[in-house]
């Protein structure tokens, strides 16, 4: 797969394009991919997906706003779309100036004259360009004007649920990782490094892995005990993430995520490593003794080692 973020850089040729910011590259984002793949290779011409970083919430987000929570990174996004087959991913990089950019400019600037847009695959709502000016009847004006075909792409539904990023950030931040999975298609997942935490974990007989997401913007699902799972050196290893901010030993100003691996204690001090949440096991709580939290971590271990062995994931 081609990244490229300059339009300089990009080959002119016949493109089957779609365009958006794929947070979480979820099951819906997956159909109009499917969809712009197989209209690709149906007319012979490249696979072209056009995104953006930082992402456009991010640039511009008013004021005294709570902080933007993602559900990827765009190297998360990057590695999704490369796993589909995408031919190419143009990353746009987003700042308030390009925010200005009318639908048709972009349109033309971008899709037509530096990619080559043939074929454009938007979803059932999108729309893009300032003031959201990209609408269905810009889009049909200008496939007019510039000769290429556009497809809409309905809305995705498995079972009840229609996947979406807002739905699944609330999903992860209510505890409910079985529908969050079953919208992305897939476990959700953080990747960061292992820093030095104030050692306790391990005095109490616990070793941790202190983890620091690598965006700032990365959700964390919500406080409490969670059973994870990581490939670390290539071997799979289970374990319990508690996120939170500790309140039986201290009040740390903002939510931590530690692990604590069943089956390792290897030195992981700098390592990057991938978490994949696989249950929620409970929320946290403040215990009264040092012998209360131990006997609950006990409680919550063999639930954990109960699911892994009956295979109850979420």
């Amino acid at each position: 797969m081609i990244v490229v973020s300059d339009p300089n850089n990009i080959v002119r040729t016949p493109s089957a394009v779609t365009i958006g910011t794929f947070d979480g590259v979820h099951l819906g984002h997956r159909q109009i991919l499917s969809t712009l793949m197989s209209g690709a290779v149906s007319a012979g011409i490249r696979s072209v997906v056009v995104t953006f970083d930082p992402h456009p919430q991010v640039v511009l987000q008013k004021p005294n706003k709570p902080p933007i929570q993602l559900l990827s990174t765009i190297e998360e996004r990057l590695a999704l779309m490369q796993d589909i087959g995408v031919d190419m991913v143009v990353v746009v990089p987003f700042t308030a100036e390009f925010a200005s950019l009318s639908a048709q400019d972009f349109v033309k600037n971008w899709l037509v004259d530096a990619i080559g847009l043939q074929h454009l695959v938007v979803g059932h709502d999108h729309m893009f360009g300032r003031n959201r000016d990209g609408n269905e009847e810009t889009l049909q004006r200008l496939s007019q004007q510039f000769e290429f075909e556009l497809e809409r792409v309905k809305a995705y539904h498995c079972g009840e649920l229609t996947p979406n990023s807002t739905s699944i950030r609330k999903a992860l931040l209510n505890h409910e990782l079985g529908v969050a999975r079953a919208m992305l298609g897939r476990h959700y997942e953080l990747i960061g490094t292992v820093v030095r935490g104030d050692g306790r974990g391990r005095e109490i007989g616990v070793p941790t892995a202190n983890v620091a997401s690598s965006s700032p913007h990365k959700l964390l699902p919500a406080r409490g005990v969670y059973l994870v799972q990581s490939e670390i050196a290539g071997h799979s290893h289970y374990g319990m993430a508690n996120i939170g901010r500790r309140p039986t030993f201290t009040n740390d100003d903002a939510d931590t995520l530690e692990v604590h691996f069943f089956d390792m204690d290897s030195d992981l001090y700098d390592k990057t490593i991938k978490i994949k949440f696989l249950n929620f096991i409970r929320k946290e709580r403040k215990f009264v003794s040092l012998d209360q939290f131990l006997a609950r971590l006990q409680v919550d271990r063999k639930e954990c080692i109960n699911i892994i062995e009956n295979g109850l994931f979420n």
